[in-house]
């Protein structure tokens, strides 16, 4: 190749390689994101790991919550049927004890994400109403004949909309769980067949599927 055109290759290929050099250049500075969407993405990365935090720290309450409360159920279930016979003092005062535990976990939550939000919010409603529950069956052994009879009827309705509510709220903590990498967990209340109440699926506890 003579020198004439080796200077003339050479120059053309000088020129395409800074032509790309430029436009890549260009493109990167197009395509790079911006402090602000640099920051709003930082913040949804923080957020999203605040809430699986939150999420598994709301699973354990739950769990502590249901076994705290199942046996103030299974008392209140004992103590209501057709015909009740009183429960004594100690364990209603018990069940009280228990129920206002379980509401006093549940206050001043923190704010997390919508899903983890609508899950606790539920499950708290749940306690509440468990607690109203407890507070009007003890009320109804003041009582006598027909309006012991009534009370004690508006304590057993109020028993299964705690029951259903918690079984939303268990329902949406399952799935925020699987969403975030926990797997199914299932922290369902003991149910009566026909109750209406939601009830865990048949994935298996721990899966992601």
């Amino acid at each position: 190749m003579v020198p004439q055109t080796r200077r003339r290759v050479f120059a053309l290929a000088t020129a395409f390689t800074l032509g790309a050099l430029v436009a890549g250049g260009s493109v990167f500075a197009v395509t790079r994101p911006d402090s602000t969407e640099r920051t709003v993405e930082r913040l949804r990365s923080e957020a999203a790991l605040r809430d699986k935090e939150q999420i598994k720290a709301l699973t354990e309450l739950a769990r502590t919550t249901r076994d705290r409360l199942t046996p103030v159920l299974d008392g209140l279930d004992r103590a209501m049927p057709t015909g009740p016979a009183a429960a004594p003092p100690a364990d209603v005062a018990k069940w009280r004890q228990a129920a206002a535990a379980a509401v006093k976990d549940f206050a001043d939550p923190p704010s997390g994400e919508t899903a983890t939000n609508v899950a606790r919010s539920s499950l708290a409603s749940a306690v509440r109403q468990l607690a109203t529950t407890v507070d009007t069956y003890a009320s109804s052994q003041a009582l006598a004949g027909p309006t012991r009879e009534t009370v004690l009827a508006l304590a057993i309705r109020q028993r299964a909309d705690a029951i259903f509510t918690w079984s939303v709220g268990a329902t949406a903590l399952d799935a925020v769980n699987v969403d975030a990498g926990y797997g199914h967990q299932h922290v369902f209340l003991p149910v009566s067949p026909g109750s209406g109440a939601l009830t865990a699926d048949p994935e298996h506890q721990g899966s992601n599927s």
